[in-house]
């Protein structure tokens, strides 16, 4: 397990608070994981899930108490990205703010680079 700089990856306060609730409401540890996987409309596509721990390839950023883990081959396509938590009366969803992304598709969940 590494632990990142917030330049590597980084979840916000936002995402934190949501993933903390969750975590709460689950009854589960306060653990985000974030991979790429391939597919999607572009190509990949980013997926979100609960880890009951963090594995030994995982980097790890940390906002308030709450881990967002990446597997070390994910890291490679999210580096510098910004995980949040938006909610608007378009929904609520997290959402990737990734400056590798050539481009996306509409539904902001897959991606190419």
């Amino acid at each position: 397990m590494t632990t990142l700089a917030q330049s590597d990856i980084a979840l916000t306060p936002a995402a934190a608070a949501r993933v903390a609730v969750i975590a709460e409401k689950t009854s589960k540890p306060a653990i985000l994981r974030l991979s790429v996987e391939g597919g999607g409309c572009s190509g990949f596509q980013y997926k979100f899930g609960f880890a009951e721990a963090v594995e030994d390839d995982d980097i790890v950023a940390e906002t308030d108490g709450v881990r967002l883990v990446v597997d070390s081959i994910s890291l490679d396509l999210v580096r510098g990205a910004q995980v949040d938590f938006i909610d608007n009366l378009g929904g609520a969803h997290f959402a990737v703010e990734n400056p590798n992304a050539a481009s996306g598709c509409g539904c902001g969940t897959s991606f190419s680079v």
